[in-house]
């Protein structure tokens, strides 16, 4: 039978090849904008600042979860995957905001959680009260425990959350999760969870979306008979080893029958992987022609601000991703890590450098909401106030994630800065005034106006994102120095210290304001150049 899409030329973009250099901007829907004055962001609030996104420059917009969820965990535990949850509106806004990002020619990327549900998930539930050997607890990865009466889990497992990655149900049984007891693992060996994931991506794709973010990708499927880890390094997940539930094998089958999906729209709709693979060449097995089409690049956000192991880390980069014709992507920031005007030290100075470094980049650049505004990470929220679930567990991951969560400033001179009439979910510093969208609005020194100029230039030369390779040059030690297509050259001093060198042509753009150039130059520290020879 012939699939039916709901597929009519204004809800659809034209085939462009456009992710091989897309900008793509991350919102998180909470922290982005609130329409209805609950001092918690929604669709409204996203379809309102949508114009603020094209001036901005993006080519497309990912929207991280915003789906039917108990927020357990910020809406990364999804109890229906084909309703909105009613804390950012309904179906009807979901569409509204595809329909209008793509009146602005702005494409739409939707987060979909494939490794695990909500513990509200309906099979969860009926497999739960059905008991042991329930057809729908088959869905699932449920076991019976170890130890004399099964007290003991059945493997030794942790969650990335902290504790033991199994939680025993009140008939007995154990059932998987590696993040919270809330999120249940799928069980992906069988095909009833197949074929619901198939059906999701045609429901959403049906409604227009461009593409998906997959969380966890690397998740999916687990080792056979699911053995012990045997030591205690299971948190180290970017080691060599091999991890018995990430980065098995299996999951380039269902990556490939994803694809097929994908192919049967047109407007090339896409899936990027959240892919924590322990190295570039197993990242690369994600995009392979039949497979996915980009892999989020935690190789380079991982890289401390040092030339040599910048210049290393973008070599790797490129070269895993040449064999199998993928485009690299660029990240420098996201909802999970620390801002990376905090994480790379050196303050606002580095982080503006730093960003036309990744922009200068062949392939994908994704930006994280707040980041063309210059916001630091929050470091210093109450803990009454937190809602990471990490933070309140003892171990695992920091449960530090809420302080570049922090909702966005918009304007005024005080919280909450535009970004609703309720307040906000997590409170604004005092000092954010400066830092608002209304403040840096024309003003060529902020770091707005260099987002949107450097944007700007990205698309209006062809050689910014093109290819798959840089061409390094000659420059002092820490100084970072390539040719782009088109004449483009990038400069950038990662040291502490000015470095001299010879200007290579005229200045286009700089991280700070310069002196126009000529003959001999003298780079700023933290300081990155656009030159056109």
């Amino acid at each position: 039978m012939t699939p039916q899409h709901n597929i009519t030329p204004e809800n659809v973009t034209p085939a462009t090849d456009w992710w091989r250099d897309a900008v793509i901007y991350q919102v998180y829907p909470r922290s982005f904008a609130d329409a209805d004055g609950d001092g918690m962001g929604d669709l409204a609030g996203i379809r309102s600042r949508l114009p603020y996104l094209r001036d901005l420059g993006v080519d497309a917009v990912w929207l991280s979860p915003f789906y039917a969820s108990p927020q357990a965990d910020a809406g990364y535990d999804v109890a229906d995957y084909r309703a909105i949850d009613p804390m950012f509106g309904t179906l009807p806004d979901a569409e509204a905001v595809i329909r209008d990002a793509h009146a602005l020619d702005l494409r739409i990327i939707v987060d979909l959680v494939p490794n695990h549900c909500s513990d509200q998930h309906a099979w969860f539930r009926r497999g739960l009260a059905e008991g042991p050997g329930s057809v729908l607890r088959e869905r699932f990865h449920f076991r019976k425990g170890r130890g004399q009466n099964g007290e003991e889990p059945p493997n030794d497992w942790e969650s990335l959350f902290g504790g033991p990655a199994w939680t025993r149900v009140p008939d007995g049984e154990w059932y998987l999760h590696l993040f919270a007891p809330e999120q249940p693992d799928f069980n992906w060996d069988h095909p009833a969870v197949q074929d619901e994931f198939r059906s999701v991506l045609r429901f959403w794709l049906d409604l227009g979306v461009d593409g998906f973010r997959v969380d966890v990708a690397h998740g999916l499927v687990k080792a056979p008979g699911l053995p012990d880890m045997g030591h205690g390094e299971q948190l180290k997940l970017l080691g060599n080893q091999v991890l018995p539930f990430f980065d098995q094998d299996g999951v380039h089958d269902i990556y490939r029958s994803w694809r097929t999906v994908l192919d049967e729209y047109p407007g090339e709709r896409i899936a990027v992987a959240e892919a924590w693979a322990p190295t570039a060449e197993r990242t690369s097995l994600y995009v392979r022609p039949d497979e996915l089409h980009q892999a989020f690049n935690f190789h380079y956000l991982n890289t401390g601000w040092d030339a040599v192991a910048l210049r290393e880390a973008i070599d790797a980069s490129l070269d895993a991703m040449r064999p199998v014709a993928a485009p690299t992507t660029w990240v420098l920031s996201n909802h999970d890590v620390v801002r990376h005007r905090t994480r790379l030290g050196g303050g606002l100075d580095r982080a503006r450098a730093a960003t036309l470094l990744m922009l200068a980049l062949p392939g994908s650049a994704y930006l994280y909401q707040g980041e063309e505004l210059g916001l630091p990470e929050v470091t210093d929220l109450p803990d009454e106030v937190r809602q990471d679930p990490s933070f309140f567990r003892d171990s695992g991951q920091e449960g530090l994630r809420d302080g570049c969560r922090v909702p966005l400033p918009w304007s005024g001179d005080a919280a909450p800065y535009g970004f609703g009439a309720g307040g906000s979910w997590l409170p604004q510093p005092d000092d954010w005034a400066g830092l608002t969208v209304e403040a840096q609005t024309g003003d060529p020194d902020s770091t707005l106006e260099l987002y949107r100029t450097a944007l700007a230039l990205r698309r209006r030369l062809p050689g910014l994102g093109a290819g798959d390779a840089v061409e390094w040059l000659d420059a002092p030690d820490g100084v970072l120095a390539f040719r782009r297509p088109g004449g483009l050259i990038c400069t950038v001093n990662t040291t502490k210290t000015p470095a001299p060198l010879p200007a290579p042509g005229r200045i286009l753009l700089a991280s700070r304001q310069l002196d126009a150039a000529a003959g001999d130059f003298t780079l700023p520290a933290d300081t990155a150049v656009w030159w056109e020879e």
